[in-house]
């Protein structure tokens, strides 16, 4: 059975989430929680959040723990909120504060991604 959680517009760049997101896909979501608690990365708090609503909605259907992977680990860009920084001359140039969102799959059946090869 498939477990999922999902967060959106969160106020991360989708860049340094895939960073974050990368370097747990191979891990059971047990173990990726708490390499997450113990990262020094902005991205790990909201990303540790999202697998941990994971674990909770696979807990609430009765499923174990210890028997779940990661099936998907989706990072994608949200929306992007415009705005300016004002410059010389009475100039303005203008950039994104970028937003993500996040889906992740867990599964008790079969193979996840760290079955792969």
């Amino acid at each position: 059975m498939e477990y999922q959680a999902t967060a959106k517009y969160m106020r991360i760049s989708t860049r340094k989430l895939r960073l974050v997101a990368d370097s747990i896909r191979a891990l059971t979501p047990a173990h990726a929680l708490i390499q997450l608690t113990l990262m020094p990365k902005a991205a790990a708090l909201p990303l540790r959040q999202v697998v941990a609503s994971a674990v909770a909605n696979a807990k609430q259907k009765q499923a174990h723990e210890e028997s779940l992977k990661f099936k998907i680990i989706e990072v994608m860009g949200g929306a992007g909120m415009k705005r300016w920084h004002a410059v010389s001359k009475g100039q303005a140039h203008p950039y994104k504060k970028r937003m993500t969102h996040v889906r992740i799959v867990l599964t008790d059946e079969g193979k996840g991604i760290s079955d792969k090869k």
